[in-house]
């Protein structure tokens, strides 16, 4: 889901970026889905993901 939706969002997604989500657990996910509502642009869904290695 998080695939058709983020382009609509943010642009073009880059295949080693869709790969990190595709690592997310299903809590991230969720996190992922609630920010993604403020997300202008690609730049933030990586400080997003930067945000949430460990």
């Amino acid at each position: 889901m998080f695939f058709r939706l983020l382009p609509r969002r943010i642009g073009t997604v880059e295949p080693e970026v869709q790969e990190q989500i595709r690592e997310l657990s299903t809590a991230q996910l969720e996190h992922l889905g609630e920010a993604l509502l403020d997300f202008s642009e690609a730049a933030d869904l990586t400080v997003w993901l930067e945000s949430r290695q460990g």
